[in-house]
């Protein structure tokens, strides 16, 4: 049985179509969905989705937060950003993570912290996206 899937990023769609089965990160953990799940919206953090089309592929991404909506048989996910393992680029997200960590060691205001937090989360996952499934 699938469902039908929609992952939407700031910038554009990253998958629409049929999928079997999806694994999204959120505030309470990973958080697994397959065809018939009840309604339901949850937030979405920093951290790894992963998902099987009809064909049996699996598919994973680095996801920025967002929210997820199960309504109806369907799924809409919508999050700043959503980036496969091989398109992520190391160098860049080490640069971030390290700057983001700079920042919080600094005497800031806590609107600034949360920004910073926010940005380690989102390289962290990436690096850890790119690790255990770049090519």
């Amino acid at each position: 049985m699938t469902f039908e899937l929609q992952v939407l990023t700031a910038s554009s769609p990253f998958y629409v179509g049929p999928c079997e089965s999806l694994v999204v990160p959120t505030t309470d953990g990973d958080y697994g969905v397959l065809a018939g799940h009840s309604n339901v919206i949850c937030a979405l953090i920093p951290g790894t989705m992963h998902f099987f089309t009809p064909d049996k592929t699996l598919h994973v991404a680095a996801i920025a937060a967002g929210i997820m909506k199960v309504e109806g048989g369907r799924v809409m996910i919508l999050v700043d950003s959503a980036i496969r393992p091989e398109d992520i680029d190391e160098e860049r997200n080490r640069r971030q993570k390290d700057a983001a960590r700079e920042e919080m060691l600094q005497k800031k205001s806590i609107e600034e912290y949360h920004a910073a937090q926010a940005r380690l989360a989102r390289a962290l996952a990436r690096l850890n996206v790119k690790h255990k499934y770049g090519k």
